[in-house]
């Protein structure tokens, strides 16, 4: 990789560094190619993206960010994984870790904030914010629901009496 290359590339990692909301840092020393795709294709899925990158460029991509905290995890063959949403990186990396013992988690970064391998996993348990705003809606909508269920409620409860008397006089 030429000089040029190399200085696009940290441009480019420093823009995504700078553009996402959360960094995990992992190993993947052992990985197989099909294994590598795999995860590729989960994080895609997740709506992640991992990048390898050799740890100088990442350095120097990462200097003046806010997750510059990260460059001491850069040791070794790391690979880095980043979405917008908070949840979706982490979510995906531990996902496939724990069918995957070849992909351990080092840590990571959530804006400003330095990340252990344990935040990291406490943060992947947290539901994404599609599962919040869902939650949301559903808790905003519930009372309306439940007001229509009380009105409709007493005419049904009529008319299934009504029924049942008639039925009687029938019967008898």
């Amino acid at each position: 990789m030429d000089r040029a290359a190399k200085r696009e590339l940290a441009t480019t990692l420093n823009d995504v560094f700078n553009g996402t909301s959360v960094v995990v840092v992992a190993h993947y020393s052992g990985l197989s190619v099909a294994d590598m795709q795999k995860l590729r294709a989960q994080m895609k899925q997740a709506g992640a993206t991992v990048k390898v990158a050799k740890n100088r460029i990442a350095k120097i991509a990462l200097e003046g960010t806010e997750v510059a905290s990260i460059s001491n995890l850069l040791q070794g063959p790391t690979l880095l994984a980043y979405s917008d949403d908070p949840v979706a990186a982490p979510k995906a990396a531990v996902d496939f870790a724990k069918t995957n013992d070849k992909l351990v988690i080092l840590g990571g970064a959530m804006g400003a904030t330095a990340l252990n391998a344990d935040g990291v996993k406490a943060l992947a348990t947290m539901p994404s914010l599609d599962e919040l705003r869902g939650t949301l809606i559903g808790l905003i909508q519930a009372p309306a629901t439940k007001i229509a269920q009380l009105s409709t409620a007493p005419a049904a409860k009529l008319a299934r009496v009504f029924g049942a008397y008639a039925k009687s006089e029938e019967a008898a």
